[in-house]
């Protein structure tokens, strides 16, 4: 299995525990990855509030980089892979669209590069019985919320990614490691974090303090994401809710390629399971040795 990756700016700064243990995960599985030689930024949130057509020609260039080499592009950042996914969306279905980011990038692009997530290849190409051959670990016992997010599963219509309402494509890959996947009400609700950086700082918590209040009311150990933006979100504003509501959760946010790379038998360090903010102290001695 061979596919074109795209890191994303966030795996050089706040998601280099998401890169390195994604691509310690690929390794030991036998997937291949081949970093998208001089690729940009995608634009994220920046890009499409301030422009169309720079919102869709950013992550354009870097799928027309993939298309010259022949692979489906894999991407872990849920930011990059909706806007990845959003560039095909009105390239194919918006002629005039097509023609501006052709204008923009100085050549045309048809919008035929598959955008894939890293949970979507291990679900739909590795296959989850092959997965499961693998794991010399289970994480047995532990009780962990899959939580989704905004970016992943809308709009639909553009992302195709599992139910846009309920989601449980993470939480297949948990039961396969032998957890507890658990049913909870707000696994797709929104984290507020591109609220951060706004006057609206007192909204991000509370939309926070929601989530996490909810996952451990479900009885979670843990909360497991496949985004980076709501990795560090969920993962530092534990530190805001103490100081404005006093609730003190130490529930440790990990991206599931960590509970996975755990069940492989990675070192934390490969995983980077050592930068999270708040500890996984318990995810990591609950691990068992498979039978």
């Amino acid at each position: 299995m061979k596919y074109a990756y795209y890191p994303g700016c966030s795996s050089e700064s706040s998601a280099r525990d998401q890169h390195s243990s994604s691509m310690a995960v690929a390794k030991a599985l036998g997937i291949e990855f081949v970093e998208i030689e001089g690729w940009t930024c995608c634009g994220a949130t920046p890009g499409h509030q301030t422009d169309r057509v720079l919102a869709a020609s950013l992550p354009a260039a870097n799928l027309v980089l993939a298309q010259d080499m022949g692979l489906d592009i894999v991407v872990n950042c849920a930011a990059c892979y909706s806007r990845l996914k959003m560039a095909n969306y009105e390239v194919l279905n918006q002629p005039d669209m097509r023609e501006k980011v052709g204008d923009a990038l100085g050549s045309d692009y048809d919008g035929s590069v598959k955008v894939r997530h890293l949970v979507e290849i291990l679900l739909e190409d590795y296959g989850l019985e092959n997965l499961k051959t693998r794991l010399s670990h289970s994480l047995d016992g532990i009780k962990i919320a899959s939580y989704y997010g905004c970016l992943l599963v809308r709009p639909h219509e553009v992302t195709n990614f599992d139910d846009p309402e309920n989601p449980t494509s993470m939480d297949n890959l948990i039961s396969a490691m032998g957890a507890e996947s658990l049913d909870w009400p707000s696994k797709t609700d929104c984290c507020g974090n591109s609220l951060s950086l706004t006057t609206k700082s007192d909204l991000v918590v509370s939309l926070s303090d929601s989530i996490i209040g909810m996952a451990q009311a479900a009885g979670a150990d843990c909360i497991a994401v496949a985004c980076p933006l709501c990795q560090v979100n969920l993962d530092l504003r534990q530190i805001d809710i103490k100081k404005q509501t006093g609730r003190q959760y130490n529930m440790p946010i990990l991206y599931i390629t960590q509970l996975i790379g755990l069940c492989l038998g990675l070192s934390t360090e490969a995983l980077g399971l050592n930068k999270l903010v708040i500890a996984p102290s318990n995810i990591i001695n609950a691990v068992k040795t498979a039978a």
